[in-house]
């Protein structure tokens, strides 16, 4: 079996730490929308916010060109937060959460 250069190894290593930090990011922002969504449903606010959605998505897609990520990537894994987030919200809103 082929030794893994160091350099690889190093990358590699790089790459866990990153995937570790987005885990923690991610749980941290969806705690933050799961009190978003109990104060919504507290005040009856609907689940969704499409202007707010829209922002967020522009905000994200000038972000990600600064940043030399793909806008369009930048998008869809936000969309896919969103989703799960207004899916949150909705069974909050519905008394299942």
């Amino acid at each position: 079996m082929d030794s893994i250069p160091p350099e690889l190894h190093q990358l590699r290593k790089s790459i866990d730490n990153i995937d570790a930090a987005l885990v923690h990011l991610l749980a941290e922002r969806f705690r933050t929308t799961q009190q978003v969504g109990k104060l919504k449903a507290d005040l009856s606010m609907p689940p969704s916010d499409p202007s707010r959605e829209a922002a967020q998505i522009e905000r994200l897609r000038n972000l990600a060109k600064d940043a030399d990520l793909d806008p369009e990537f930048a998008e869809k894994f936000l969309g896919f937060i969103l989703a799960e987030v207004i899916q949150h919200h909705q069974e909050l809103a519905a008394g299942e959460g």
